[in-house]
């Protein structure tokens, strides 16, 4: 580093290369090596992306080290406790908290859209049964374009309002419907009287025959559950997102990039492996054998839901997530989960753990959530679904700043060619036998 503060300077082949350093309003500096290539001739390597920062954004903070996630400056431990998920929505989407008047007609805006073209419910007849409701959430996110080719022109500021907003309106219908596609019952239409979380709760688990009554603590852990995983920064499905964006794809696309991207199991798919793995462990008593097998490194044994790619303190979301998990079961009379006593043991077992404590491996937001879901009656394969439901709104947001950046380009990540070189071509009857 030179003198300057704010100046970088590479020697590279006898050269001096002078880069820029830039500071945002919190978190580390960063170097600015756009020109690298043009001033040296060479790239940089950065496998995962672990050292690099592919944009520049305004809307979520995450400090690792710290255990620290701030939705546009504002902890998400404030806005669990104290807010609900379409005034987060608003948040990530404008930037700021909602005026009262604002808020009534963004509720309004989102509350009377949560309907989708009848049409589109012919769509779910072309899946097999048994189809994975990730698979169903991909294919009709994606067809939203042809049924709503009114605001896919990303040029127009209105229509990219119209499409964030049918998103977050409709992702909850849509999701309810793969649901309940995939367990064979009829769809259940959304009711304006009902708040966001409440209203996909009912469309998920009431049936024609009988009225449903939304639990409000219920509503309120799924409300909870979308706050917290509302945005996480440039994690692979969003910078999958902002890559497909910036090829000037319809926001639809976008987002079903996105979803397709967070069906992975080492992303959204890790709640699912958690509660998988309680489920193997099944009995409190086994916990310090299933420990060993984590330690040994023959045994091919993962501790799920521990840990995190950017978080080495305690993920501040766990925290909320290890309440509300009491919340749920207590108002539901189940008392003596077996699951969440596993998870209890094992908590404890691998906090105080000189092995895990070496490697801070803290539980994570996938800890607990899977287990909240599996009580509020979801199967697994539902739970990225959810995770999908609420990443929606980030994914949009992150998709709006980028297409509103005046210095944005499209993504064009370099490569180290290690395959073979120059060579000529041979015809087939002169390359042996």
């Amino acid at each position: 580093m030179a003198d300057d503060p704010k100046k970088a300077v590479l020697e590279l082949k006898g050269k001096s290369v002078d880069m820029p350093v830039k500071s945002g309003t919190i978190g580390p500096d960063v170097v600015d090596i756009t020109k690298l290539y043009a001033q040296t001739g060479a790239f940089t390597f950065d496998p995962g992306f672990t050292s690099t920062a592919s944009c520049e954004s305004k809307i979520t903070y995450i400090d690792g080290d710290e255990g620290v996630l701030l939705y546009r400056g504002y902890p998400i431990e404030q806005l669990a406790e104290h807010g609900d998920f379409l005034e987060t929505c608003y948040l990530l989407y404008y930037g700021e908290l909602p005026t009262p008047s604002q808020r009534k007609e963004f509720d309004k805006n989102i509350t009377y859209h949560t309907m989708v073209h009848e049409q589109m419910t012919r769509f779910f007849q072309g899946f097999r049964r048994d189809a994975h409701p990730m698979a169903v959430m991909v294919a009709v996110v994606g067809a939203m374009s042809a049924f709503y080719h009114d605001s896919t022109d990303i040029n127009d500021a209105r229509q990219r309002e119209i499409a964030s907003h049918r998103m977050i309106a409709k992702l909850p219908t849509i999701a309810a419907m793969a649901y309940k596609y995939h367990i064979g019952q009829p769809f259940v239409y959304p009711q304006n009287s009902l708040s966001y979380s409440a209203n996909f709760l009912r469309m998920c688990f009431a049936v024609p025959c009988e009225e449903y009554v939304v639990n409000p603590i219920l509503a309120r852990a799924m409300d909870r559950i979308f706050i917290l995983h509302a945005d996480h920064e440039q994690n692979a499905s969003t910078s999958t997102v902002r890559l497909a964006g910036s090829s000037g794809a319809n926001p639809f696309a976008c987002i079903a990039a996105g979803i397709a991207c967070l069906w992975g199991p080492a992303h959204g798919g890790a709640n699912e492996a958690a509660l998988e793995m309680l489920k193997e462990i099944g009995d409190p008593a086994k916990v310090p054998e299933f420990i060993a097998k984590v330690k040994d490194k023959t045994s091919h044994i993962r501790l799920m839901g521990f840990g995190h790619r950017v978080y080495k303190n305690y993920d501040p979301r766990a925290k909320i997530m290890q309440k509300t998990a009491h919340e749920v079961l207590t108002e539901l009379g189940i008392k003596d989960d077996p699951l969440l006593e596993v998870a209890r043991v094992l908590e404890q077992a691998a906090l105080s753990d000189p092995y895990f404590i070496e490697r801070k491996l803290y539980p994570n937001v996938d800890f607990y959530s899977g287990i909240i879901l599996r009580a509020l009656g979801f199967p697994t394969s539902m739970f990225t679904v959810l995770f999908a439901l609420a990443r929606t709104v980030g994914w949009i947001s992150q998709w709006k700043e980028m297409i509103e950046d005046p210095n944005q380009k499209i993504g064009r990540p370099r490569q180290l060619y290690t395959g073979a070189p120059r060579r000529d071509y041979v015809p087939v009857t002169q390359r042996g036998k």
